[in-house]
């Protein structure tokens, strides 16, 4: 139980620092450039941002892990190891 309480505030730390990220960028619309992602699929700078710091908080609690991430994609981690999935 005291594993999964340690995890639980990992991932809460990483959520609030993200979600930190992610309100200065939409408070500030200069910011939010979008860029082309697909024919019709959209990505902002904040989500990627976004990302990133979710990424970087949860990869220096967990190096051994991998991750799926919607913008970067797979990052293996060791086969017998849980993966993240991050999708802002």
């Amino acid at each position: 139980m005291a594993a999964l309480s340690g995890l639980i505030r990992v991932m809460e730390r990483a959520a609030r620092k993200a979600g930190g990220r992610l309100r200065r960028d939409f408070g500030e619309i200069e910011h939010l450039q979008v860029s082309r992602k697909g024919p019709a699929d959209f990505v902002s700078k904040a989500d990627m941002r976004a990302e990133r710091t979710l990424y970087d908080e949860l990869l220096a609690a967990r190096p051994d892990w991998g991750f799926v991430l919607e913008e970067a994609g797979i990052i293996e981690g060791d086969a017998d190891k849980p993966r993240w999935i991050i999708d802002p």
